[in-house]
């Protein structure tokens, strides 16, 4: 979204200050003021004011002097609130895990991050070497599995919100078809966003967020061919997603487009 949207009621100063919490991964030893500014895009100056602010706040946390900037006891308690709120993930472990395992692949749920999908879980198998990518991480909704799951799914006015051009009108429709004909859906070769992986996705209505998240499953072509998506995979995960589905008392995504 842009930093400096015109609209009365939008305030681009909570949104620059919500932009700083948002750049930091679980991976991240801490990040100094150029990394912010570097990953948000916002001048030093700015930046430099945000975290005061937060740091006062208790969103972060900072040493002193040359030391990091770190998510503070605030940030990590709305986490926490969040992470029990949304309890189909920890529904779910048991069967992403075993399904990873299973399948030797990288399994995930991401939900939209407006032009993004952020990874907010993540099981690796245990026994076999795949790609590894950490909560926090986010790649594009175009040319991913995890984006087509939930475009094709969303409702008429949110996937109108994202103010879609032909190339997203086109990969929705694919795969609203796909999620159709199979119950899962995945970027076909050659307009994937990133050609070193190989992913499927199905989506799941999380009422939490009003619309729907992506379940995922996905590794190095090498590892998951697209016919292992289409005849072991992708049905797998598509099965684990509709256990959840009844387990939850949730109706599939796809039937609440409309």
């Amino acid at each position: 979204m842009n930093a400096d949207i015109i609209d009365r009621k939008f305030t681009n100063t909570l949104a620059r200050g919500l932009a700083v919490l948002r750049v930091f991964r679980a991976s991240d030893s801490g990040l100094t003021h150029a990394q912010i500014a570097e990953r948000t895009g916002l001048p030093k100056p700015t930046v430099s004011r945000l975290t005061y602010t937060l740091c006062e706040l208790g969103y972060l946390s900072h040493g002193g002097r040359n030391d990091r900037f770190r998510l503070g006891p605030s940030a990590i308690a709305f986490g926490s609130v969040t992470s029990v709120a949304i309890d189909f993930l920890d529904l779910a472990s048991d069967a992403m895990q075993q399904l990873a395992d299973d399948t030797g692949t990288l399994t995930l749920v991401a939900v939209r991050d407006e032009a993004k999908m952020m990874l907010v879980r993540t099981w690796r198998p245990k026994h076999a070497s795949t790609l590894w990518l950490e909560p926090g991480h986010r790649i594009p909704v175009l040319g991913s599995s995890s984006g087509r799951a939930v475009v094709a799914s969303l409702g008429e006015e949110r996937f109108e919100q994202l103010t879609p051009d032909a190339d997203m009108r086109q990969f929705r429709s694919e795969g609203y078809t796909q999620l159709i004909g199979q119950g899962f859906a995945y970027a076909l070769e050659g307009t994937r966003f990133n050609s070193a992986i190989n992913a499927v996705s199905v989506p799941y209505f999380a009422e939490e967020f009003g619309e729907p998240v992506a379940f995922s499953a996905g590794a190095t072509p090498a590892e998951l061919s697209e016919a292992r998506i289409q005849t072991e995979v992708g049905p797998a995960l598509r099965d684990v997603v509709r256990a959840l589905e009844r387990r939850t008392g949730r109706t599939p995504a796809l039937s609440r487009r409309d």
